[in-house]
């Protein structure tokens, strides 16, 4: 639309006022569309779809009425639980709940007089509540029963915990950090847009672009909530990501419209060779990107799969704004894109395009290929070391820890560890036998030969059966109707571990190797993070292999280079090694907690995140390469040198895609400043990958690395040779004289390989 020849001046602005208009109209029904979209998102699920855990609480649920609760109460008091007084108002607070119409069953102290829900002081006493429904109805009613019972039922003071609980205190919180960091990011950003682009009207354009695409990908959410749950995750990741395209977007379009508007004059021809050149990289990498976020669709996880929507339409519609509208303002504004220059150096109207050759970024490069090996060794080297703690890593899931140290539901959790033995409460195993009823010949037999095994596992203290209950002391037999039932018979086993520790993980994968009467469905915390672990080591080669294939096509289709197309793909695993090695040494490790603000560490790192974080940052690394290879290519096919065609792309590109990097990384460390351990760990993760990108990468390793392969980085079969220099008659600029590097060749220049 925008690549062809100009059109006559009154038909042109005709159609730029009715692309502007029509985006205008789409905001609207998009921002109707949406505007609810906050009340549906639910914090995700972690279980896989499908996993023996989920058809274990299914079967236990429907077959048993059976399950780990979903809310934890506890209700403490100045005397002893067995008061009269205290006693009465137990069973009254546990009618009161019981009459919920979330709640489909309550087992309490004052109900069941179990000693494992009786504090160890005697004076606090525990019920839990089985919550029916899926997650957000689930959560729905863990915040009706909280909220009504405000903290007090009679002489018992109360505190709320467990899955429910820590998810509605998760989101809340989530919510109102997510705006803390637009408040402190928003001012800080366009501070430093007005910086970059030297104009407040210039900066003001990916503010235009930016929230076209949000509010486009809300409505987009919005809909998808009616056919599967989408987490309030997808839409704080997709906004910041949508604004950091756009501000990319906007910085390489409008660099290189004026650029061409300085020497021509004319914004009509201008925005056309802007949209053939950079506009064509750009569709790339938005290309690109939506291809890495789609990979996450593969897993089995419904947080992960509504991520990928989110990655994905963000991607797609900040492409479709920057495409269609970001030009029809552009031509509109024409030199008026330079109106309101900001003060002093920075200014639009002072900055005057020094030759080439004399820029930072020019002699940079040049200074780096002079010597590539000695810059590329030690840059590599340290990346590699950076890395190196990633070796330890320990997947886990995030329990009541993933909230900060004083949540109420944090707190709750520490005294249920602490005054009751947490895992013997809500933490158990339970293993469902669907092909052992009770009728069935032998079924007490079979049943304590399997309890017995199942008991000498070490880390286990107790499996409880309809027989009685195993213990490494023997067996102490008890009538246990609630075990058994048409749906077969089910069976708890108590561990020493931390329910979603990686060692009951661990222990579950070592119970599930014990030969069962029949077959086994596991359920509980511990069997829930195997599965987790399970399906992402089952699903992450190919994920890997569909992001590696689309990169190396997007990439080789853009330069025409299957090496160069290979060198990116490296060097964004290379910067992403770097990223996964931090996150161990701070988030798993316990390091730097005084620079990332207070958090919990549990001694692993949750299962998902290292999934979310590849995807996400290796979309932004490959939006920041195909800009910069983008660059480079065109400079070579206009008859440079490689060496020359590199120091001069990365000069046109190293400001750019520099700024946009620091950009991004200020939004995504003020999302760290969250008391969310997920939304710490997602902002370090990616702010710390789009840093090491642009700088060790980009300005180092990519020019080392290309002067390096000297000819060889435009070698490509045959089918890819179409549109290279002299392939269509594209270059018609002089050649540009060599610049002399120093390395790899005789007199310090490579010759490029003669056109096809």
């Amino acid at each position: 639309m925008w690549g062809n020849s100009p059109l006559p001046g009154r038909t042109r602005r005709l159609r730029q006022q009715a692309v502007l208009w029509g985006a205008l109209a789409t905001f609207a029904v998009a921002l109707v569309a949406g505007m609810d979209v906050h009340e549906r998102l639910v914090l995700g699920d972690i279980v896989p779809l499908g996993s023996s855990s989920v058809r274990a609480d299914d079967l236990l649920r429907n077959g048993f009425h059976a399950g780990n609760a979903n809310l934890v109460l506890i209700a403490r008091a100045t005397r002893p639980v067995d008061a009269p007084e205290i006693d009465a108002a137990g069973k009254r607070l546990t009618e009161r709940v019981s009459a919920d119409p979330g709640v489909w069953q309550v087992t309490s102290y004052w109900r069941d007089h179990a000693p494992r829900l009786r504090g160890r002081d005697g004076h606090a006493g525990v019920v839990l509540a089985h919550l029916s429904g899926d997650n957000a109805a689930r959560n729905a009613a863990a915040r009706r029963i909280v909220q009504s019972l405000n903290g007090r039922y009679g002489p018992l003071a109360l505190s709320a915990t467990g899955e429910a609980q820590v998810r509605v205190e998760a989101q809340d919180r989530s919510e109102a950090d997510l705006r803390t960091a637009e408040l402190i990011a928003a001012p800080l950003t366009l501070a430093i847009l007005c910086l970059v682009f030297g104009s407040v009207v210039a900066a003001l354009l990916p503010v235009l672009i930016g929230p076209l695409a949000v509010v486009a990908t809300m409505a987009v959410l919005r809909l998808l909530t009616e056919v599967m749950e989408i987490s309030v995750f997808a839409l704080s990741i997709s906004s910041a990501l949508g604004f950091a395209l756009a501000v990319d977007f906007s910085l390489f379009i409008v660099t290189r419209f004026r650029e061409h508007l300085a020497e021509d004059g004319d914004a009509s021809r201008a925005i056309a060779v802007t949209m053939r050149t950079t506009g064509r990289a750009m569709a790339c990498s938005a290309a690109t990107v939506a291809l890495s976020m789609s990979a996450l669709l593969l897993f089995p996880f419904t947080m992960l799969r509504s991520l990928a929507v989110g990655g994905m339409t963000i991607s797609l519609m900040a492409a479709a704004a920057s495409l269609l509208v970001l030009p029809a303002v552009l031509t509109l504004l024409g030199d008026r894109v330079n109106r309101l220059p900001v003060p002093g150096p920075w200014s639009a109207r002072r900055r005057a395009a020094p030759p080439v050759e004399d820029g930072p970024w020019y002699r940079l490069a040049i200074a780096v290929m002079r010597r590539p090996v000695v810059v590329a060794v030690p840059a590599t080297a340290l990346l590699l070391a950076m890395g190196v703690p990633f070796l330890g890593a320990r997947f886990g899931t995030l329990d009541d820890r993933v909230l900060p140290p004083d949540a109420p539901a944090a707190v709750a959790a520490r005294s249920l560890r602490a005054d009751f033995g947490g895992q013997q409460v809500v933490g158990g195993t339970l293993i469902v036998l669907p092909d052992l009823p009770p009728t069935a010949q032998d079924a007490a037999g079979r049943l304590d030969a399997y309890a017995r095994r199942l008991s000498a596992t070490a880390g286990v203290l107790r499996v409880d059966t309809a027989g009685g209950s195993y213990s490494g002391a023997g067996v102490v037999p008890r009538e246990g109707r609630r075990f058994t039932g048409e749906a077969g018979t089910w069976l708890l086993v108590t561990t020493a571990h931390e329910p979603f520790s990686v060692a009951n993980s661990e222990l579950v994968q070592r119970l599930r190797a014990i030969t069962a009467p029949g077959r086994a469905f596991f359920g509980g915390p511990g069997a829930e993070l195997d599965d987790v672990r399970q399906n992402i080591a089952g699903t992450l080669p190919l994920a890997l292999t569909l992001i590696a294939l689309t990169t190396l096509a997007m990439v080789a289709l853009l330069t025409r280079s299957v090496v160069l197309a290979v060198k990116a793909l490296v060097m964004n695993v290379l910067s992403l090694t770097a990223t996964f090695g931090a996150l161990v040494h701070v988030f798993q490790d316990g390091h730097l907690g005084w620079l990332v603000g207070d958090f919990t560490a549990t001694g692993s790192i949750d299962a998902l995140m290292p999934t979310l974080i590849f995807c996400v940052a290796f979309g932004l690394s490959m939006d920041y390469e195909i800009f910069l290879l983008s660059r480079i290519t065109e400079e070579y096919r206009r008859g440079g040198d490689t060496v020359t065609a590199v120091a001069t792309g990365l000069q046109h590109t190293g400001r750019l895609f520099t700024s946009a990097a620091v950009i991004f990384a200020v939004v995504m460390a003020a999302v760290a400043t969250s008391g969310l351990a997920v939304l710490k760990m997602i902002g370090v993760g990616i702010a710390v990958a789009v840093l090491v990108d642009c700088t060790l990468i980009r300005t180092l390793l990519v020019p080392a690395v290309m002067r390096l392969a000297g000819p060889a980085n435009w070698w490509a079969p045959r089918p890819l040779h179409h549109g290279r220099r002299g392939g269509d008659g594209s270059s018609g600029a002089a050649p540009r004289v060599p610049v002399g590097a120093g390395a790899g060749g005789s007199d310090g220049t490579d010759t490029p390989p003669p056109p096809p």
